[in-house]
Order: structure tokens, then C-alpha cells, then sequence
């Protein structure tokens, strides 16, 4: 299988998708010239394992109410969580609301423009550094999302999905693809990106309506493998995150202490398992006691 480490071989590839994604690609707020770095910023972590859809009307309020770093910073984290309503993961935004500060007290509410930088943000992970670097800076960078993954494993290497933990030589092939100049490196990026959302998705391929089909080993194939690679779906009902989102969502509604262990809305939940997800909240800061012989809680 040829390894598409010359530029000359991964032009035709990155022209096709970049010129497809120009007619493509969905008209998203934090993609437009007017938007700023912390707006990219707060994108990329609210994006982290969910969907545009319910990202897009929470991500206006949160601009809208906080457009800039120093202003969530003068918020409290408790005003970030609540905001950041039902979206899941609500560690989330308790990374943006420290990140907010860390950006406000070391950088003077400038996010950084390199990617150390941005590493060195509290939640900031290799993939958010680049990715704000590449979208917010037009600098060039190596954007490896699940879905870019997706479409470079496919196109190059017929895997029909990729795994679940990135290499290095999955790395060196993927920076293979991205032009030199930084501006058309952004592009491919979020072109990639858009591909493997709108066409190269994860389980039901629009094959016949992609841009690059013609190229790609594994459709040349016939897209094996699908049927048979495992599904990463993920237990819901009676999960000890399901129980934490229940107590999120109380305490989110609420303006003063709750007596959780006596609500309602967890009544059904088995005592030891309400406890120990009560702590694991306290513990990772997201609740705070209020009064532990009642039984009292808040953000």
C-alpha cells in the first residue's frame, strides 16, 4: 500500500477535498473571519464528543454572554457549568473556565498562538493546541481529529476505522498531507475535517458523493471491514455518569443548596451509588458540600 509521503502524490488528494470543501462546508459561527481565538478555543473543547448541533446555540450564549477570556475569568465556575447546560462532560467547562484564567493572568487575555503555549492551558490537550493554531492563527499545524483520522486512514491506508489510540507513524503520515504554506494548511484541515463528518462517516458512507473516492484504497477495496470492526458504543442507563449528569442537572437548576441525597429526582438511584458519585463530583471540583449531614450540595 503506497504510503503518500510525497507531496506530488498528495496534491491531487488535497486539492480535491479543499475544492470540494469551498461548496461544502456549513456556514458555522466560529469559522468566519469575524470570529476570535477564544471563540475558536471554546469551540473546540465544547465540540469534544458532541455534535455541531447541540454545540452551536450553546456556543452563541457563551460568546455572547463571555466574548472574551477575562470575562469568564470574572465569572465564577459555577456561572461556567450552568451555562454550559446539557452538553455532558461539565468537567469541560470547568477546564475553559480555569483555562480563561490562565489566559487572562499569564498571556493578558491573549490566547497564545503556539502550540506549547496552548499546552500549557489547564485541559489543553495536543489536538485543541493545533487545532486553535491552525483555525484561529492560519499557522501551520497537524489537525488530527477522529474524524480526520477517518478520512486519511481510509483514502491511504484502507482501514475502514481508525484506532483508538494515535501513532507516531499514523502522525508522520497524516503531517505527509499538509501543504507547507500555512493558510492552505488550515484549509486541508478543516476540509478533512468536514469530510469525515458530512461524507466519510464513521458507520454509513456517502462514498459515491466523495470528492476523492476515485483515489481512496479503501473503497477501491470495496470498503471492507465495516461490518465486522467493533462498535464503540458506550453503556447509558444506570451508569455512574448517568447518575452524575442527574446531579448536575439539580444543581444546575437550582440557586441555592440542595439536599440531594433527599431529592426526588434521585430517588430511584441506589444509595452507594449516589455517594460515590457525589464524591467523585466534589472531587473533581465541580460540586461543593454544603452541609454534609443534611446532605446539601451546590455548584
Amino acid at each position: 500500500m503506497p504510503q503518500w509521503e510525497e507531496q506530488s502524490t498528495a496534491e491531487p488528494v488535497v486539492s480535491a477535498v479543499v475544492e470540494w470543501f469551498e461548496q461544502a462546508a456549513r456556514d458555522l459561527p466560529w469559522r468566519r473571519d469575524d470570529c476570535s481565538a477564544w471563540g475558536v478555543l471554546v469551540s473546540e473543547v465544547m465540540l469534544q464528543q458532541t455534535p455541531v448541533a447541540r454545540v452551536e446555540p450553546v456556543w452563541r450564549e457563551w460568546m455572547a454572554r463571555w466574548p472574551a477570556p477575562e470575562d469568564l475569568a470574572q465569572a465564577s465556575q459555577a456561572d461556567a457549568v450552568r451555562a454550559w447546560g446539557r452538553l455532558g462532560y461539565p468537567r469541560r467547562a470547568q477546564r475553559l473556565w480555569e483555562c480563561s484564567r490562565a489566559i487572562t493572568e499569564r498571556y493578558g487575555g491573549h490566547v497564545p498562538d503556539s502550540e506549547q503555549e496552548l499546552r500549557s492551558l489547564p485541559g489543553v490537550g495536543e489536538y485543541t493546541a493545533a487545532a486553535v493554531v491552525s483555525f484561529a492563527y492560519g499557522r501551520h499545524a497537524v489537525v488530527l481529529d477522529t474524524n480526520v483520522r477517518r478520512v486519511i486512514g481510509r483514502v491511504l491506508r484502507a482501514e475502514p476505522l481508525p484506532a483508538v489510540h494515535l501513532t507516531r507513524a499514523e502522525h508522520t503520515q497524516a503531517a505527509g498531507l499538509v501543504p507547507a504554506d500555512p493558510q492552505q494548511a488550515a484549509r486541508w484541515n478543516a476540509a478533512a475535517m468536514e469530510l469525515g463528518a458530512l461524507v466519510c462517516t464513521s458507520r454509513a458512507p456517502h462514498c459515491h458523493e466523495c470528492p476523492v473516492a476515485s483515489q481512496c484504497a479503501w473503497f477501491a477495496a470495496g470498503t471492507p471491514g465495516l461490518d465486522a470492526a467493533p462498535r464503540r458504543t458506550q453503556a447509558w442507563d444506570g451508569t455512574d455518569r448517568q447518575v452524575r449528569g442527574k446531579v448536575m442537572a439539580l444543581l444546575r437548576a437550582a440557586s441555592a443548596p440542595v439536599n440531594v441525597t433527599g431529592h426526588a429526582a434521585v430517588a430511584d438511584i441506589e444509595p452507594g451509588q449516589l455517594d460515590r458519585c457525589l464524591a467523585s463530583l466534589c472531587q473533581d471540583g465541580l460540586v461543593t458540600i454544603v452541609d454534609a449531614d443534611r446532605g446539601t450540595y451546590r455548584l
